[in-house]
């Protein structure tokens, strides 16, 4: 069997692995003293328990059922982090867990949500948030190498089973020690002599177990490694604190949504009277992205934000989001080309693209069209005004709408956020999470200059007369969403100019040109040919917003670093998001959410450092 597909493929599993494998669950969780422990997470707290191999997910599914019957009543996340080299396909994922019937009130979830076969880092948000798995698809030991987590118990199996690889059980430890702190607690079902012994080794101080029912050869143990790291090491982040998010758009909205839901106070705050109402306020937009030809870092990102958000919208998106696949069409000979190297250099799962023919194309858009492309089965458009409204009703969000902030400053382990009208704060919060856009730049403390562009995007509205009856989302040039909305009242989006120089707030006459212009040669049947020539019906309207990119296009999500490089405590961006706000916005609320309130982050290293605020900084140029 070959090991290595193309990238960003993976191999999965054969199912003959696992026809005899016995996973003590119940003897991890016992072993670990789980339900003791996770009863006494506290308020906006959070548990880690990480393992070694997922193989088909029943230690995690056992592990969840105990947060379920011990875990506390009140707003707190469990956190299970796991790895496999060569995963389950989700069809044989089911088959094996239909052996479990006692799992179905939790593996139909995760059969659900279980992501594409694709190598790296995935985050699963089950249970409404109140459960999250990171689960890495590759490499076990590059996979601990890379995402920021402390565990508070871990799974540990000695990997001597083919399905967890050739591994170095001494190499597994080693990452097992990194992401451990003084009272980790281990539990190792079928250890050897010669494992358990590593494991002391390690620091892991032997824990007798008198449960008759555990079987021998099991090891359990805390963490007391002889050399111990300062108080602060591995110390999760104080929980119960209260965060101030500034702007509510969609980045901001869905921020302050997963905030709440992990049981934080947040102060939603912005200068419109209403969430949605600036660049995320169309009447639609199209989620996706334009993957790269190669299969680097900047492609990676956008593939997990493009997964993510698919099961993101899948689930909290309600009527707002419209799952109808979307086809990036080879709408020209450059556009044709990038598509031919782009499906010879990569190897994607049918479920996330496949390369259609213009016949096929017509079939799944039900338009009349020159060219295929590349179909994205789910993908799809959101009403992303409607629903950031929508994610900002929660018990825990206060919002402060109409309300602009003239300054920022922090005062011991607070931030003070002042209003225009007032010299005294108005606002007062722990974290601070700027989400302004283009804004963004004139809410940051201090002199320095940053490196971010806004961007003018007007949209096209095409009233019901214009509007075809195709039934996905078409991009290239430009693109055109299925037409929606109250019968005889109907009309569809085309988006969006992207004019770095104009800051005319208001729809112009050429700019709904363009758009028309560009979506004429992109589908020539679409339009009457009348439409990207002469004067423009006088019923066509649409509508500007400012979108925030950066000097290398890539978004801004983190901990707000100074010029200096020194970080400034509790003060956050999430911004520079650009023309693919939709797509990437689930997944960096993901991660910035866990980097506030100290929780594994759902992006690995490698990924994190392309958001990083510090390269936001303009470098001083010396005069001559």
């Amino acid at each position: 069997m070959n090991r290595s597909p193309v990238p960003p493929a993976i191999t999965p599993a054969e199912m003959s692995w696992f026809d005899g494998m016995s996973e003590s669950s119940q003897a991890y969780i016992e072993l670990n003293q789980l339900p003791a422990r996770f009863s006494e997470v506290p308020e906006a707290g959070h548990f880690v328990v990480a393992e070694n191999c997922f193989g088909s997910g029943l230690n995690f599914l056992a592990t969840w059922q105990a947060w379920q019957a011990f875990g506390p009543s009140h707003s707190a996340t469990l956190h299970f982090v796991s790895a496999v080299p060569f995963p389950l396909s989700r069809e044989d994922l089911e088959k094996v867990l239909s052996r479990w019937p006692e799992l179905n009130n939790v593996s139909a979830e995760l059969i659900a949500n279980y992501p594409a076969l694709i190598r790296g880092t995935h985050r699963l948000v089950l249970a409404g948030g109140s459960v999250r798995l990171t689960l890495i698809f590759g490499d076990t030991h590059k996979a601990y190498d890379t995402p920021s987590f402390m565990v508070d118990a871990w799974f540990l199996d000695d990997c001597s089973h083919a399905a967890s690889g050739e591994v170095d059980p001494n190499k597994t430890i080693k990452h097992v020690c990194k992401h451990s702190k003084p009272g980790t607690t281990l539990a190792a079902v079928k250890a050897n002599k010669a494992f358990q012994f590593a494991l002391e080794e390690a620091g892991f101080h032997k824990i007798s177990c008198d449960k008759p029912d555990v079987q021998p050869g099991s090891f359990s143990g805390v963490f007391q490694p002889e050399d111990q790291p300062s108080l602060t090491q591995g110390k999760s982040v104080e929980s119960g604190f209260s965060v101030a998010v500034i702007g509510a758009g969609i980045a901001g909205c869905l921020l302050a949504n997963n905030l709440a839901q992990r049981g934080y106070s947040v102060t939603l705050v912005d200068s419109a009277n209403d969430a949605g109402s600036a660049a995320s306020g169309n009447l639609q937009g199209a989620m996706y992205v334009k993957l790269g030809v190669e299969f680097n870092h900047q492609t990676q990102l956008a593939l997990s934000a493009l997964t993510f958000s698919q099961r993101y919208y899948r689930v909290h998106g309600g009527p707002f989001w419209h799952p109808t696949g979307l086809l990036q069409l080879a709408w020209n000979d450059n556009e044709q080309d990038r598509q031919r190297r782009f499906i010879e250099r990569n190897q994607y799962p049918q479920d996330v693209l496949q390369q259609v023919s213009r016949e096929k194309a017509e079939v799944l858009t039900g338009a009349t069209l020159e060219t295929g492309g590349l179909w994205f089965p789910g993908n799809g458009w959101l009403e992303p005004s409607n629903l950031c409204k929508a994610l900002t009703v929660h018990p825990r969000i206060q919002k402060l709408f109409g309300c602009s902030i003239r300054q920022m400053a922090a005062s011991g382990d607070e931030w003070l956020l002042f209003t225009p009208n007032t010299d005294s704060p108005n606002i007062t919060a722990n974290r601070v999470v700027i989400c302004a856009g283009h804004l963004s730049p004139q809410l940051i403390p201090g002199s320095g200059t940053f490196r971010f562009k806004a961007i003018r995007g007007q949209v096209t509205h095409l009233p019901e007369p214009l509007a075809t009856r195709h039934r996905a989302v078409i991009c290239g040039a430009r693109y055109l969403n299925p037409a929606h909305g109250l019968e005889g009242q109907q009309q569809a989006v085309i988006g969006a100019t992207f004019d770095l120089h104009s800051h005319e707030p208001y729809p112009t006459t050429e700019s709904h040109r363009e758009n028309i212009r560009a979506l004429s040669a992109m589908v020539p049947q679409m339009m009457p040919p009348h439409m990207a020539s002469e004067d423009l019906p006088e019923q066509l309207g649409g509508r500007v917003g400012f979108r925030c990119t950066t000097h290398d296009y890539q978004p801004v999500a983190g901990p707000f670093y100074d010029e200096d490089g020194i970080v400034a405590a509790g003060l956050y961006l999430f911004t520079g998001l650009g023309s693919k706000g939709l797509t990437y916005a689930p997944l960096l609320a993901e991660f910035v959410a866990d980097q506030v309130t100290g929780q594994p982050t759902a992006l690995p290293e490698s990924l994190a450092k392309k958001l990083a605020t510090g390269r936001m900084h303009r470098p001083n140029v010396a005069s001559s």
